[in-house]
């Protein structure tokens, strides 16, 4: 039976070398909080950072799209199905987010709502046998527990150790690369175990107050270091090597902070230009406007109809005349047509968003 965190002595992780790491790691994410704080609505780094992790986080699970797909969005009808996968995956973290800040609870319920966000069944904790986890090779490396009793037994066990400080004394850090380890190790689900444990991550960290929104994002790092990361859960599993798990864990979140920090900072640099600029060349600029054009960096006429409460022809003509002063970049996809925040996008991505034409 695999083994409960609980029964694992916490001061085994008070080791000099992992105390440090920590030290790093809570530093450099009570930055990223601050910063993030610093821009006033939330929901513009919780729609656009989550954008990146989405494609990031699939793309483990070999879910591979394009940037230009994801930006656009699963309403896009020219949106495939590793686009839409990662809609759902946006979907599935902020349903878990909006679970959390109203419980401060993060619940085997809540990780269940989570999943069937994410893949879209009901389908539930694993009851049938027959999970493996498989090498490239096609090799057997891990059997997760496959009773499911046992596996309702584990989740219990888990949901106890995240939600109750009092039972394993270590710093919150520490448990939370625990708790992604046991999680995975469990593998409760059929489907969407990997990306649902990452979902819990930053979770975890908006319910121990260590963010106020859902912003470290460590799915980048992970594919960098994906062989790192599968090794080191195998030597978990069959050498207990639980420290090199949490110091490859705390070196993920500094440099996902890091990461971090510098976007955010980006795009409240471009927020304060846009918006002086949009006041001065336009009569028509409101909050509202900026707010769309950022929480969508490909937006749409129905989007600016829905945020500012206006007419088709209006949303329009704003649209259109951001295009005309370059703010914005018109292309046509498929039957729609969107609005291109450029230099957000190149922050988002990294690159330049694709060429297209222009109704």
């Amino acid at each position: 039976m695999l083994q409960s965190l609980l029964d694992l002595d916490p001061a085994r992780f008070d080791r000099a070398d992992i105390l440090k790491a920590v030290a790093k790691a809570a530093r450099s994410l009570a930055e990223l909080k601050g910063v993030a704080e610093t821009i006033p609505n939330e929901g513009i780094l919780l729609n656009t950072l989550s954008i990146q992790e989405a494609k990031d986080s699939s793309a483990i699970e070999n879910i591979i799209t394009t940037h230009d797909e994801v930006f656009q969005g699963a309403q896009s009808d020219a949106a495939g199905p590793a686009a839409k996968e990662v809609e759902n995956y946006r979907a599935a973290l902020r349903v878990g987010f909006e679970d959390v800040m109203r419980s401060q609870l993060l619940t085997v319920n809540q990780i269940l709502t989570i999943q069937r966000t994410l893949e879209g069944n009901d389908a539930g904790f694993r009851t049938q046998a027959g999970t493996k986890l498989m090498a490239s090779d096609g090799r057997t490396v891990y059997i997760p527990p496959q009773d499911p009793a046992e596996i309702v037994q584990l989740m219990a066990s888990l949901e106890r150790f995240i939600n109750d400080d009092a039972l394993f004394d270590a710093d919150p850090l520490v448990k939370m690369a625990l708790m992604h380890h046991q999680f995975e190790s469990i593998h409760p689900f059929y489907d969407g175990n990997g990306r649902t444990g990452r979902i819990l991550n930053v979770l975890y960290l908006v319910k121990q107050r260590l963010l106020r929104v859902p912003v470290l994002y460590m799915s980048r790092h992970i594919v960098s270091t994906k062989d790192e990361y599968y090794r080191l859960l195998q030597a978990v599993r069959e050498d207990q090597a639980w420290e090199g798990w949490v110091l490859y864990m705390m070196e993920a979140v500094q440099q996902s902070a890091l990461d971090g920090i510098d976007k955010v900072r980006r795009i409240k640099d471009l927020l304060l230009e846009v918006k002086h600029r949009m006041r001065e060349q336009h009569r028509f600029y409101s909050q509202y406007l900026v707010n769309n054009i950022f929480s969508h960096p490909y937006t749409k006429i129905d989007f600016v109809m829905q945020d500012l409460r206006v007419s088709r022809l209006t949303a329009t003509n704003y649209l259109d005349a951001l295009v005309d002063t370059g703010f914005l970049t018109k292309r046509r996809i498929g039957r729609s047509n969107f609005y291109i925040n450029a230099p957000l996008f190149l922050i988002l991505a990294g690159e330049q968003p694709p060429v297209g034409d222009e109704e």
